[in-house]
C-alpha cells in the first residue's frame, strides 16, 4: 500500500457503484474530481456530508468538478442509504457512491488506517486536477464532519494559481487579493498584472485577483 502525496497520479479503478459500474478516469473525463472516503453506509455523519454534497452540486458542476464517493458497503445498502440521506437531508443524491466490499479501492487510495480501525475507511478528501494529479488530501477524524466551504475555496484557489502566476494568501476567498509568486520579477508585473500591485516586502507583493 502506497501513501498517495501532492503531485502523484492518482490511480484508476474500475468499480460498481450506484449508478452502475463506472471506470473512474472515464467518469472524470478532463476536468476536476473530488473523491469523497466514508466509513460506512448509515452512519451519521457521513449522511449529513453526502446530503451536503448532494446540494453544492450547482457549485461544483460550474466549476468543472465531478465528485463521487466511497464506502466499503454494497451497492444495495448504498440504495437504501441514499433513500435515508434524500430524507433526511432533504435533497436529491446526484452523484455516485463506489462500493468497495473488498476495500480493494480503499487499499489503493490507502483509507485504512489501521490505528483508526482495521476495517472501516478514514474520512478522506482528495481533489483531482485534469491530469489526474492529487493536488489536496485532507483526512479528518470519525468524529468531525468535513468542512464543504473549505473544499470549495481550496477548488478556487487550486483552479486560479494553474492558471496564474499566483499564490493564494491565508484565509483567502474567491474575489480577494492574492499573492504574487517569488519566481515573477517586479519589471515583468506591469505586463502579467495590468490591475496593479502592492510591494509591501520584496517576497510579498499583493495583487487583485486576476480573473475578475
Amino acid at each position: 500500500m502506497t501513501t498517495l502525496k501532492l503531485g502523484d497520479i492518482a490511480p484508476n479503478f474500475t468499480a460498481k457503484t450506484s449508478e452502475g459500474i463506472i471506470d473512474f478516469y472515464d467518469y472524470l473525463g478532463n476536468g476536476w474530481g473530488v473523491l469523497f472516503s466514508h466509513p460506512a453506509d448509515f452512519t451519521p455523519v457521513c449522511t449529513t456530508e453526502l446530503g451536503t454534497t448532494a446540494k453544492l452540486k450547482n457549485e461544483f458542476s460550474k466549476r468543472n468538478v465531478k465528485v463521487i464517493a466511497l464506502s466499503v458497503d454494497s451497492v444495495e445498502n448504498h440504495y437504501e442509504w441514499i433513500k435515508d440521506i434524500n430524507e433526511t437531508q432533504n435533497t436529491v443524491v446526484n452523484f455516485p457512491i463506489i462500493a468497495d466490499e473488498d476495500r480493494k479501492i480503499s487499499e489503493l487510495y490507502d483509507f485504512i488506517h489501521p490505528n483508526a480501525s482495521l476495517t472501516a475507511t478514514v474520512r478522506s478528501v482528495l481533489i483531482i486536477a485534469p491530469d489526474k494529479t492529487v493536488k489536496l488530501t485532507i483526512t479528518y477524524p470519525a468524529s468531525t464532519g468535513r468542512n464543504f466551504d473549505e473544499i470549495i475555496r481550496v477548488i478556487d484557489s487550486l483552479q486560479l494559481t494553474a492558471n496564474y502566476q499566483v499564490a493564494t494568501p491565508a484565509n483567502w476567498k474567491q474575489g480577494e487579493d492574492v499573492v504574487i509568486i517569488p519566481a515573477v520579477k517586479d519589471e515583468e508585473i506591469a505586463a502579467k498584472f495590468p490591475k496593479g500591485f502592492e510591494r509591501i516586502k520584496p517576497y510579498l507583493r499583493i495583487t487583485p485577483q486576476p480573473d475578475i
